[in-house]
């Protein structure tokens, strides 16, 4: 029972740890395309090609925090454009009633990001 205890209590003690040292990640494109599978109600195919893009998207925003090499503003101007060009190509993947359900989310995240709350979306309601 101790043991049992103990390795609890050391569970707890690492994933408080990891979370205050590495604060929050990004969401791989896989994750993202999952959640928006289910936000959206995507079938499998829309799945895999939004996930294309994201990883495509994704690709590009490494290379260019890369070439900023920690200049924010040049980032930040180099990134709109992809960001962009990649919720176009989603947005071509969806139906009507998805894309517009895929705009309120951007909006949504956007509203929540410019007063600080960071970009995660809310669990879907049901």
């Amino acid at each position: 029972m101790k043991k049992i205890l103990l390795m609890c209590c050391m569970l707890v003690g690492f994933a408080a740890a990891t979370h205050a040292q590495g604060g929050r990640q990004r969401m791989s494109p896989a994750d993202q395309a999952k959640m928006m599978q289910t936000n959206l109600k995507l079938t499998d195919d829309q799945t895999a090609k939004i996930t294309a893009i994201l990883t495509m998207q994704s690709t590009k925003m490494d290379s260019v925090r890369t070439a900023a090499n920690g200049d924010r503003q040049a980032m930040m101007q180099a990134m709109g454009p992809v960001r962009q060009d990649a919720q176009t190509k989603i947005a071509a993947v969806l139906t009507a009633d998805q894309a517009a359900a895929y705009k309120k989310m951007m909006d949504d995240q956007r509203a929540r990001m410019q007063q600080g709350g960071g970009g995660t979306p809310p669990p879907p309601s049901k």
